[in-house]
């Protein structure tokens, strides 16, 4: 499998037990990646990854822990996506409550978008994404064209 590839990961608070049992379901996989959270998020899956580590005696994964989202996490890791720097988002959204940052939410969906940034909003799809056969490969995404607003 390739590594270090950059791999995003944001969970709203009704979410963050889905995100614990995904990161725990998916820990080998994302321990020979980097990551990227936003704050609480970031906190928790330290909390796992450290255990993993310790119990098998490897080294320590790498977690960047960006600003909560709504206190401008999302647009930091959206600035990421913009810079090529983010290679797979997994954003755990709760779409039962309301947001009082949906701006920015909408604003890092975007620009995943735009960018051909794999984005997965589910566990499911979160899954499919990592054990893609593509997943371990030098894949890499086609560039979208936007003629009209490339310069």
């Amino acid at each position: 499998m390739i590594k270090n590839k950059t791999i995003a990961l944001i969970a709203h608070d009704a979410r963050k037990a889905d995100m614990m049992a995904w990161v725990k379901y998916n820990v080998k996989t994302l321990q020979k990646n980097k990551l990227v959270c936003t704050g609480t998020t970031g906190t928790l899956v330290e909390k796992v990854m450290k255990e993993y580590v310790d119990e098998h005696d490897i080294d320590n994964v790498e977690i960047i822990k960006k600003k909560s989202g709504p206190m401008g996490g999302d647009a930091q890791i959206a600035a990421m996506v913009v810079e090529g720097k983010i290679d797979l988002c997994v954003f755990l959204i709760d779409d039962l409550s309301a947001n009082p940052h949906e701006a920015d939410i909408q604003m890092l969906l975007r620009q995943c978008r735009l960018h051909n940034i794999p984005v997965a909003c589910n566990r499911s799809s979160a899954d499919m994404m990592i054990t893609s056969g593509l997943w371990g490969t030098n894949y890499e995404a086609s560039e979208p064209t936007y003629e009209k607003f490339e310069r």
